[in-house]
This record gives structure tokens, sequence and C-alpha cells, in this order.
């Protein structure tokens, strides 16, 4: 088994250090990762400026660029071989409902599946890294649980999975959920610089909307892992018909 590990915290992060730990001996197991946190960057690629990769003592790679650069890089020449399967975490934080349009955790783990390879995003709940040892088990029970199983073969799929900070034994067995939804993001931080320039903060993402039986937050709450399938396909096939016809006058 050939696995490729990425994040998007950073290679130095607490996350891929206990991934790659609890990985390790499951085949040949290699990490490209970015040299700083590039959380919330998505499926983001670097095209307007040069790309770097270096050696870390440990012997990790790490690239001046986004998540998906780093699984890009990896698949399209650093490597001499195709990964079989795609791992991306720990992140520090869940990835869930609409947290997962802009994750570069899931963005990582997606550029593996857009070039044909099986892929799973791992993410703690709560910021911190609390029990991260907990959480990197069972990564590694659901990774190793899948390989002997022959899950890791065949048509590519991709898993988007958020693990309470629990010890291992109060971890509750995983649930298949989809994705819950969230408020829009609270308002807009202004301060001023020491140049008196207005500058602007992202604000901090809304609370949980969706949170029904059956979605990721609920199963998380309850205490369970959440393992969300995820695809790339954005068409709205169901309006398509009805857009064919509001559009009609339009066509030109």
């Amino acid at each position: 088994m050939n696995i490729l590990i990425s994040n998007d915290d950073g290679f130095q992060a607490p996350g891929i250090v206990a991934l790659y730990e609890a990985l390790k001996d499951l085949g040949r197991v290699e990490v490209v990762a970015p040299e700083h946190n590039n959380s919330a960057k998505s499926n983001a690629l670097t095209l307007h400026s040069p790309l770097y990769v270096h050696q870390a003592s440990n012997g990790f790679r790490y690239v001046n660029g986004t998540p998906a650069d780093c699984v890009h890089i990896a698949l399209t020449g650093l490597l001499d071989y195709k990964p079989d399967l795609v791992v991306s975490g720990i992140n520090n934080g869940a990835n869930m409902g609409d947290d997962t349009i802009y994750s570069g955790t899931v963005g990582a783990a997606m550029e593996g599946y857009l070039f044909g390879v099986p892929a799973i995003a791992f993410s703690q709940v709560d910021k911190g890294w609390g029990h991260i040892d907990a959480a990197a088990a069972k990564a590694r029970e659901m990774v190793q649980q899948m390989m002997a199983q022959g899950q890791i073969a065949g048509a590519p799929w991709l898993l988007n999975v958020n693990i309470p900070n629990q010890p291992v034994e109060r971890i509750k067995p995983l649930r298949v959920t989809r994705l819950g939804r969230r408020h829009s993001a609270e308002r807009v931080i202004t301060q001023t610089s020491p140049r008196g320039e207005t500058m602007y903060w992202i604000g901090s993402a809304g609370a949980a909307k969706d949170d029904s039986d059956g979605t990721d937050f609920h199963a998380t709450f309850e205490g369970h892992m959440s393992v969300t399938p995820l695809h790339v396909d954005l068409t709205e096939h169901a309006t398509l018909p009805e857009w064919t016809q509001r559009l009609r006058g339009v066509q030109g």
C-alpha cells in the first residue's frame, strides 16, 4: 500500500505528525505538505509564482504553496509512482457543513480524488489538538479496515471524516452522514493599522443551522465519528429543465 499524506495546517502541525506515526507501518507512506498554515485555501492552485519542495529532517517534504499544490505536485512528477490512497489531516478543528467548501484539508484530499486516487480528509471536531493520538488511532483503524476489506482498490472515492476530541474508548462508532448547514458568518472585523489604514478580518463561522439527525453536526455532537461521502459535480441536475425554460428567451 502506497499512501500519500498532506494537510493544510503545515508540515510541522501535530495533526499530520500523529497521522504519519499512526499510518507509517501500513505500507510506503510519504508526506508532502504545505510549509506554512494554509487553512481555508480550498482547492486553490498556485499558477503565477514558482513552487519549491524542501525536505525536513524527519523526511517530510514541504512546499511553499497550498494543500492542493502539494498533492498536485506529488501526483504529477514529484513521486515516481501513483499512491493507492491520499489521506489529508488531521485538521485542527472541524470541517463540517459549509466548511467543506473552504477547507484546505478537504481540498488536498479532493485533489487526489480528481487524479483518480481514493482519498480521505480527517479532522478533529474541536481546535487545540486535544486527544490527537486518539484521533490518529481511529484514522488508522478506519484505513486498516478498509484495506483489509479491499475497499481501497477500484473506482476513486472521497470521504470527509470528523472525529470528536475524546479518548479512544469514548469515541462512538462511525455514522455515515450528510453535510449540515451553517448560518451566515459573523460580520467582518475592522481595525486601524499603524499607518491609519482600515484592516479587515474575516468573521467567525456561523453557528450550525441544520444539525438535524443524519448530519455531520448531529453525529459528532452525540460522540460519533461522522463520515460523509463527497463528490465534485456542482450541477443542480434537478433544475436543468426549469433553467432551460427560463433562459430560452435570453439565448441570443
